[in-house]
């Protein structure tokens, strides 16, 4: 049985409050306190919202701002069951924890450091009663794992209201060990302790990693079963990771990290005006070769000898990785050069940089390393596959991506992973009446985990049978928390849900799989991303990442209408989900 899952989901609702008052906790801390008749259950244009929910210590909500002060017009779309983060030029996110959630009062109070920076804390700095505030959120809550001994809190003073609130509520029975940095005594606040809790406050400037992780290092370790959670400035809290992780041999499931902020760094000259920049002619283009370089340390594990010997020489290093010393003598200077290592010409030896410290982290080395990269390095045969009219993954791999991905189980286990999120969408499908008559529900694709924990959710009952060849099956067995109870034959359903099926299939290979489920039902169901996430950075890089996979760019329903035509189905209705993503409901023509 695979492990419990370690978040509870929430409904996403957009919520208009205003200010009630503004109070002063500290020199460093406000508090906006918000009230609303949309914090309890409340109706806007024809659509029921439930009340608004918060259990969890270190919930955040999503505050939407607007630069050029129109909040209306940065506002995303309420759908029945979810948002839709619509394109907006202006739009500004900030994500906030409640300090405290009073639904007998009707009250949700926000804190904000008060010499910090930015538009929320600007925001904040201005609050006055009747002032209004959209948000949305939160969409899930952390699930602590049952019976620990202790649990440690790590933050800086933006973390102060998520340890705040743990220390008042208690969502667990164990003693809790504290420690917060503050850049001054006037940040200290005086939180709710037991017996057996300590806390202990250290004066940093706000950011500093080398003060945070001398501390963390000075705790002593307590005995038994614990959890840590950390939340500060981004960076800061990679060499604590480092520690937790590699020192103290935390399992994943007894950590939560997170970088609530991120310092950024001053720039080394001021931007030219206009006409300088004319002067100097067109911007450069980025080169590759800082992110080949990185690729390569990590590939050969130079990242993680150095991580856990530092000090080696260069010798050493390509002694300990079995590599050539004449390639890692010309890998270093450049490693050197991106901040990933340092010392490379000598002196102590080789020790991490920067750059280094933040590739320890699993999310940011899966850019380098993970599906993403593979796709990234697909498209040296962007030209040729344009000109050919085929994808640049299969020029590259010489076999499409399904075909790749169906006989690598490492592969599948990353598009499962990455279909995770789909579960906080999936509220619109469960909900919908088509369910009232299902009694089996065949499911097929890397989202399929997420579809059974959504129904799961919902109350949904259905018999599942699971559609896929063995290594793919393998795979979402072991994200199921209970895979006994499912029928992993293909066969008869009432309907079939194909979640995230087709974005690694060829039109040719999509058009395939939809006559295959139509031998097994009358009603299928396509969960896609039809078009970008308006919140998202790269929302302008996912035509291109969808076209170098298979070939097509985002099929958008008119796209996926003739894919259904083609083998045998028809478009009955669309269901949105939200951030880009559709259920189009197929029936058998």
């Amino acid at each position: 049985m695979a492990a419990q899952r370690a978040y509870t989901t929430h409904p996403l609702v957009l919520r208009r409050v205003t200010v009630r008052r503004v109070e002063e906790v500290t020199p460093r801390m406000r508090r906006v306190v918000l009230g609303g008749e949309e914090l309890a259950a409340f109706t806007r244009d024809g659509i029921d919202h439930p009340g608004f929910t918060a259990p969890g210590f270190d919930d955040h909500i999503k505050l939407i701002l607007a630069a050029d002060g129109d909040v209306r017009a940065a506002l995303p779309a309420q759908l029945p069951h979810g948002i839709e983060w619509t394109p907006a030029e202006h739009r500004l996110t900030r994500d906030y924890t409640p300090r405290r959630v009073d639904h007998r009062a009707g009250e949700l109070h926000l804190d904000f450091v008060v010499h910090g920076e930015g538009p929320a804390e600007a925001w904040s700095a201005s609050a006055r009663e009747g002032d209004e505030l959209w948000f949305v959120g939160p969409k899930s809550s952390l699930r602590l794992p049952e019976r620990l001994d202790w649990i440690l809190l790590i933050g800086d003073e933006t973390a102060l209201p998520a340890i705040g609130r743990f220390l008042d509520e208690r969502p667990l029975d164990a003693p809790a060990h504290v420690l917060v940095t503050v850049p001054d005594e006037a940040a200290r606040q005086e939180p709710v302790l037991r017996d057996g809790d300590t806390i202990t406050w250290v004066v940093a400037e706000p950011g500093d990693a080398a003060a945070l992780d001398a501390a963390v290092r000075a705790l002593p370790v307590p005995a038994g079963e614990g959890y840590v959670w950390a939340a500060a400035e981004s960076r800061a809290l990679l060499p604590v990771r480092r520690y937790l992780q590699r020192e103290r041999k935390l399992p994943k499931d007894r950590l939560n990290i997170t970088g609530y902020w991120h310092r950024e760094e001053a720039a080394a000259a001021e931007a030219p005006d206009t006409a300088d920049a004319a002067a100097q002619g067109p911007a450069e283009i980025p080169s590759p070769l800082p992110w080949l370089v990185a690729r390569a340390a990590l590939r050969l594990g130079v990242v993680d000898a150095v991580a856990d010997a530092p000090g080696l020489s260069a010798d050493a290093l390509a002694a300990r990785l079995g590599v050539s010393g004449t390639g890692i003598g010309v890998l270093l200077p450049l490693l050197a050069a991106y901040d990933v290592v340092v010392g490379a010409d000598g002196g102590a030896g080789l020790r991490l940089g920067p750059a280094g410290e933040e590739l320890l982290d699993d999310h940011e080395r899966e850019e380098y390393t993970g599906h993403e990269a593979e796709l990234l390095l697909a498209l040296t045969h962007l030209a040729p596959a344009v000109r050919d009219g085929t994808s640049p993954w299969r020029l590259a791999a010489g076999a499409t991506l399904h075909d790749t991905v169906t006989h690598d189980a490492d592969r599948y286990a990353e598009l499962v992973e990455e279909c995770e999120q789909l579960v906080f969408l999936l509220t619109g499908l469960t909900a919908d009446p088509l369910w009232a008559d299902v009694g089996t529900c065949l499911l097929t694709g890397p989202g399929s985990a997420s579809v059974v924990a959504a129904l799961d959710d919902a109350g949904r009952r259905p018999r599942l049978r699971i559609a896929e060849e063995s290594v793919p099956a393998e795979v979402l067995r072991g994200h199921l928390t209970a895979p006994d109870r499912i029928d992993w034959t293909a066969g008869p359903a009432d309907v079939a849900v194909a979640a995230k099926a087709l974005a690694h299939r060829t039109d040719e290979e999509a058009v395939a799989l939809l006559t295959r489920l139509a031998e097994w039902t009358g009603t299928a169901v396509l969960v896609e991303a039809s078009r970008p996430d308006g919140l998202s950075p790269h929302a302008a890089e996912a035509a291109l990442h969808a076209y170098t996979a298979t070939g097509s760019p985002l099929r958008d329903s008119a796209a996926l209408a003739a894919l259904a035509g083609r083998s045998g189905w028809s478009v009955d209705r669309t269901i949105a989900l939200g951030w880009g993503t559709e259920a189009t409901v197929l029936r058998r023509a």
